[in-house]
């Protein structure tokens, strides 16, 4: 059994035997995942051990009930280790696809600020799809995290054009929080969520951009 490796940034194949299914990170999969063992370092360490019924709650909220029911049901009929050799690779790619890139143009600085968590993070971004681009819940929900970071980033440069800005906006680098959390986690320590931090400080900005 091999894993097809990602197939975009929004899809991941995950195939077994004759079956096979796309797993997608999207915001309500981020939300959900995150949720289900307080936190991700545990849920990643949960897919390392091949806790069933994780792997279970992960495929599904990737690819949906319905479009998994077919591997789970081929699963069921052959050994688990060979569904684990196909299906924790791809599982684990899913989790990675909740956290939005940094833009390679930012700097990392030192700060003191605490970390945000990242389910309030999901949720801000929620707010930014449906409230600044107006975004039905549903296309909210479906859309993965850097979707919605991109669209969003997207919007701020646009209104940038139109309405005139500062490019001096600051974003700051991870905290020592941070860095334990991002090493819990497998990323580098030095990983920066400066493409969230800085809707943060764009969003503080909306009152002189759209005046």
């Amino acid at each position: 059994m091999t894993m097809k490796t990602q197939l975009a940034s929004d899809a991941i194949a995950l195939d077994y035997g004759t079956t096979a299914v796309v797993l997608r990170p999207s915001l309500r999969a981020a939300i959900h995942l995150e949720r289900l063992h307080g936190g991700f370092p545990t849920l990643l360490r949960k897919i390392e051990e091949f806790d069933t019924l994780t792997i279970w709650h992960v495929i599904i909220a990737g690819a949906g009930k319905e479009a998994a029911e077919p591997i789970f049901a081929h699963a069921a009929k052959h050994p688990l280790k060979s569904f684990k050799r196909a299906a924790q690779g791809p599982c684990i790619e899913l989790v990675a696809g909740f956290f939005p890139s940094t833009p390679d143009t930012t700097e990392a600085q030192p700060t003191t600020a605490k970390a945000t968590p990242w389910a309030d993070l999901f949720q801000e971004l929620y707010g930014f799809a449906t409230g600044w681009l107006g975004w039905p819940p549903e296309t909210a929900w479906n859309a993965t995290p850097q979707e919605i970071t991109d669209a969003f980033n997207a919007h701020i440069a646009k209104l940038k054009a139109i309405h005139g800005g500062g490019d001096d906006d600051e974003t700051t680098g991870p905290d020592d929080d941070q860095r334990r959390e991002n090493a819990a986690l497998g990323l580098d320590p030095d990983f920066d969520r400066a493409g969230l931090r800085a809707l943060h400080d764009l969003a503080n900005m909306r009152e002189g951009m759209l005046a």
